[in-house]
């Protein structure tokens, strides 16, 4: 990411005194991926009860899941760079024209094609998701100091997201798109058949090499074995085991949200430890606590704040649905040309910086 493009530094970080086979803790990591999984799988079973997965999504999981966390997580970008004044000053010319530029551009071409813009949207949203699991597993093999099998941990892990996109791709139309229907092209789905038992094969030799590891020495790395899992699953089962808009939603939307809201809180709480740790200390564990859970109120509210205004003008101005929640729609006529590509800023901003947040290398406080 990224967390996408996040390229930890696996040999400088092998011998690091506080190597870890866990990202945050061993609590917050299993609640991150863990339990974001989980909320998926358990939704999964409301909707098969409930006859959902036949349906569109119900305005309920929109909001949860696409609202609250979808939409929601684009936002904690800003905790880490809008909202951080010394980061600002630090990379100026790249926090300040990306989003310029990515309006400009993105106006240029949907004056053009609306298709293509959409399209083009699509592709890089997707390519954000994938990179952001591959970038869990660096910064899991940096955590752990890890130098074998690098390979076969890239492999796994895209392995585990890109065959069901193919497999998606060769067999459109389906009951559920990325952003809007016919944003993939339609490809030849002989290319999944030609691949699955490669797919298979090397999710295999993960597991096999991790039991070896496990078993013999003793290295297990639960952590990084839980986001390919939970990948895995989430992905096979909402894209290519089941052809439904509402299991697509709720399987795609929490595992790729939820750890990063929580990757931005953590890393920020960090940065404030390192400055604070005397004035921590003197405080007693009620004290501490409480600043917490304030700390989390006012971050998820701002989060959940800017998201609702966002779709607000999504909903009025194009869209045109959920008008129960968001009020009547604008024509816009025109104008859409110039302000669609604006209201897609937010999440184009998140995709292109999010490739250089989390590179260790730039980035000296998060080596730390």
């Amino acid at each position: 990411m990224s967390v996408t493009t996040a390229q930890a530094d696996d040999h400088a970080m092998s011998r690091a005194a506080d190597s870890s086979p866990w990202l945050f803790s061993p609590a917050i990591d299993l609640l991150a991926f863990g339990g974001s999984a989980a909320i998926s799988m358990l939704l999964l079973g409301i909707g098969y009860a409930s006859g959902l997965l036949e349906e569109e999504t119900p305005d309920w999981t929109w909001i949860t899941a696409v609202l609250l966390v979808d939409v929601a997580h684009v936002y904690a970008t800003a905790f880490r760079v809008y909202f951080v004044p010394e980061e600002l000053r630090r990379r100026p010319w790249l926090y300040l024209l990306t989003p310029l530029l990515g309006w400009l551009l993105g106006v240029a071409v949907c004056s053009e094609s609306e298709s293509l813009f959409w399209r083009l949207l699509a592709y890089l949203a997707v390519f954000h998701f994938v990179r952001q699991q591959y970038g869990w597993v660096a910064l899991y093999r940096a955590r752990a100091g890890e130098q074998d099998g690098k390979w076969l941990d890239a492999a796994a892990i895209y392995a585990a997201t890109l065959w069901p996109l193919l497999w998606w791709h060769g067999h459109l139309p389906r009951a559920f798109w990325w952003f809007r229907e016919l944003d993939f092209a339609s490809e030849s789905a002989r290319w999944a058949a030609w691949t699955e038992p490669l797919y298979w094969c090397i999710l295999a030799g993960y597991v096999g090499r991790s039991l070896y590891r496990g078993m013999r020495s003793h290295r297990w790395s639960p952590g990084k074995d839980l986001v390919v899992f939970t990948t895995a699953l989430c992905w096979y089962v909402g894209i290519v085991a089941l052809n439904s808009d509402y299991a697509f939603t709720v399987t795609n939307v929490f595992i790729h949200g939820i750890p990063y809201i929580v990757l931005v809180h953590w890393y920020q709480d960090r940065a404030r430890v390192s400055l604070e740790s005397d004035e921590r200390t003197e405080r007693g564990p009620a004290v501490q606590a409480g600043a917490r859970i304030a700390s989390w109120s006012k971050y998820l509210a701002t989060l959940w704040v800017l998201a609702y205004a966002e779709e607000f003008f999504w909903h009025r101005g194009v869209w045109h649905e959920r008008l129960w929640l968001f009020g009547a729609a604008w024509p816009w006529g025109n104008a859409q040309v110039w302000l669609v590509p604006l209201l897609a800023v937010p999440q184009l901003t998140h995709y292109v910086l999010d490739g250089f947040l989390w590179k260790r290398r730039s980035n000296p406080r998060l080596a730390s």
